[in-house]
């Protein structure tokens, strides 16, 4: 399946369906279909950025396309999903144990312990813990 290029523009998600290249030589800038491949040079843009574009003063924009509207799936984009979702459906075979696997308890400390979160505070016993009262 096709990964679906996203809009260049700063905090937009939307899919790109143009890309907008700049011919600095003429103080050009082309707005045209979607780049087969992704350039250093160029910006992809959805379809409201594409209709509300300017340029700067001075410049010009060349539209290639009057209308830019996002690409319908393909026949092998809906396969590939349609793969994906049989798949995930299937339930996986079960896996002969070799041995059983014990469970460890939490020890006592641990339990005891305060809890911050996903995180827990140790306090240590050891030559190199912090002093009393310290985290």
């Amino acid at each position: 399946m096709r990964s679906v290029r996203q809009c260049s523009r700063t905090a937009c998600g939307r899919p790109a369906v143009a890309t907008l290249t700049y011919v600095y030589a003429d103080s050009t800038a082309v707005l045209g279909p979607l780049a087969q491949h992704a350039e250093p040079h160029s910006y992809d843009l959805c379809v409201p950025h594409a209709e509300r574009l300017t340029a700067p003063r001075g410049w010009e924009v060349v539209r290639l396309l009057p209308e830019f509207e996002p690409l319908a799936p393909s026949r092998d984009d809906l396969l590939a999903l349609a793969d994906a979702v049989r798949e995930a459906g299937r339930t996986p075979e079960p896996v002969a144990a070799t041995r059983p696997t014990a469970v460890v308890p939490e020890p006592a400390a641990l339990a005891d312990a305060p809890r911050r979160g996903h995180l827990r505070v140790l306090r240590g016993t050891g030559p190199d813990s912090a002093p009393e009262g310290t985290v």
